[in-house]
């Protein structure tokens, strides 16, 4: 009887972890040993600042729920002592705060894990956790933006600038010749005048362009590595 209730109970654990496995973005496996108190109570804070979870779970409990999560290729890293943390919210920042423990502690080391839903290698994660935060792109694609909306504010300084110049300069032509009306040589001037303005404002803007793609493709391909 007493067997039938510690099995019940196994049951319900696996149920469990598998539950918040399949809702999880990450999921990583590491070996706890050569941490202290101290440590391993400032890491659960570090990744509770991430939304991430950190427990300690027998691998027999840990195997079961990602096979019943269907998740193959991470059996033969749950030996010895495993710790598992879970996040819903993010992958990245997580993963960050568990490479920069592991370097800080020479025994404490990633075993590998999971990624929305693809498994990955310890190699992986690690690069993973080595690119820049999103904070950081976003940062990234706001000076570039703020770059290029400066040069495109000078070149159409330049066009108003240039504007202004040519509606002076007809007032001159009209008192010496009768020919044309002075509002006719105006247009003429300022066509000419701003015709290439123009075009440096149009080649602006395509630059502007092409660097806000190059850094969506960027922080596109940033997530889905």
């Amino acid at each position: 009887m007493a067997s039938e209730k510690i099995l019940n109970q196994k049951k319900e654990e696996v149920t469990k972890l598998a539950t918040k496995m399949k809702e999880a973005k990450l999921i990583l496996l590491t070996d706890y040993r050569g941490i202290n108190v101290t440590d391993d109570t400032t890491l659960r804070r570090d990744l509770r600042g991430t939304g991430a979870n950190y427990a300690i779970i027998k691998n027999n409990i840990t195997r079961r729920a990602l096979q019943e999560c269907g998740i193959e290729g991470l059996e033969e890293k749950l030996e010895g002592p495993t710790a598992v943390i879970i996040s819903n919210e993010d992958y990245l920042e997580p993963s960050k705060v568990i490479y920069k423990f592991s370097k800080d502690n020479e025994y404490y080391t990633i075993k590998g894990g999971v990624v929305d839903g693809k498994v990955m290698s310890a190699d992986e994660i690690i690069a993973l956790a080595k690119l820049p935060s999103r904070e950081t792109l976003l940062s990234m694609l706001a000076g570039a933006l703020l770059g290029n909306i400066s040069k495109i504010a000078v070149a159409l300084e330049q066009v108003r600038l240039q504007k202004e110049e040519a509606g002076e300069k007809p007032e001159a032509v009209a008192v010496e010749t009768t020919e044309k009306p002075a509002e006719a040589e105006a247009e003429v001037v300022e066509e000419k005048v701003a015709e290439p303005a123009e075009e440096a404002v149009e080649e602006k803007t395509a630059e502007a362009e092409e660097t806000v793609a190059e850094a969506k493709t960027e922080a596109e391909a940033t997530e889905e590595a």
